[in-house]
């Protein structure tokens, strides 16, 4: 996944950090018995995913033909496609 810069963009930082947060409020909010508190940070954290996906949506995330599994497919098909005959000289 390293490879294809999986993550590497604007929304996925950004939906992930947001996430963290939530995670954090809540655990904290949960050793001090408070269960308001710890849905608060539920709903942040439920927050950021949907932070996430507004920004994909607008364009500051990673597109779908960006990913290798998605380019090799395209390329066999097209390959698949236009055979080139045998002895043919390019």
């Amino acid at each position: 996944m390293a490879g294809s810069s999986h993550g590497h963009t604007p929304a996925a930082w950004t939906g992930v950090t947001i996430a963290f947060i939530g995670f954090c409020v809540s655990g904290a909010y949960m050793v001090m018995a408070q269960p308001l508190g710890f849905w608060a940070g539920m709903v942040i954290t439920v927050l950021g995913g949907v932070v996430g996906m507004v920004m994909r949506a607008m364009g500051m995330g990673q597109p779908k033909d960006a990913h290798a599994v998605y380019e090799t497919a395209a390329v066999r098909a097209n390959t698949a496609a236009t055979p080139a005959p045998a002895g043919a000289k390019s």
